[in-house]
């Protein structure tokens, strides 16, 4: 397994907001430069996404793969996993929820990436954080604006 990648934003709403925004994987595309579209394969049995499809675009890298999301440690942790891609051979993370108790919330996003394709580990975190930090810049504007 790669090493995580990982960084936190405060964001000025509550947890509950927050909570809802990362739930609604349908709207992720609203918000997310990185997310094309999300069609829901599954839900489990209170409505929830627990397979989905992506279309993604981070630049050099566009795949479709299939994620598994894990509700057990939800409100305040969302976690994925791969089940399918092209390129990808792992993606795997979570968004972790830390209300603060001042109307503002800490969200921390982990993730892991592995392509078919050799990469250099340097590049391949370098990858990852580029990707985290823009999806919590992005994350924190839907809900700030």
């Amino acid at each position: 397994m790669s090493d995580i990648s990982t960084s936190t934003v405060t964001i000025q709403a509550s947890a509950t907001e927050i909570q809802e925004v990362l739930a609604n994987l349908p709207g992720y595309p609203s918000w997310s430069t990185t997310i094309k579209s999300v069609n829901v394969i599954a839900t489990d049995d209170q409505g929830r996404a627990t397979q989905v499809q992506v279309s993604v675009d981070a630049g050099a890298l566009k795949d479709k793969p299939t994620l598994n999301y894990d509700w057990s440690k939800a409100p305040t942790r969302l976690e994925f996993s791969l089940e399918d891609a092209d390129l990808l051979t792992e993606m795997s993370g979570a968004y972790i929820i830390k209300d603060n108790g001042d109307d503002t919330t800490d969200v921390t996003y982990e993730l892991t990436v592995g392509l078919s394709m050799p990469v250099p580990p340097v590049m391949r975190q370098k990858a990852e954080k580029s990707t985290i930090d823009l999806t919590l810049k992005q994350l924190k504007e839907k809900l700030e604006n």
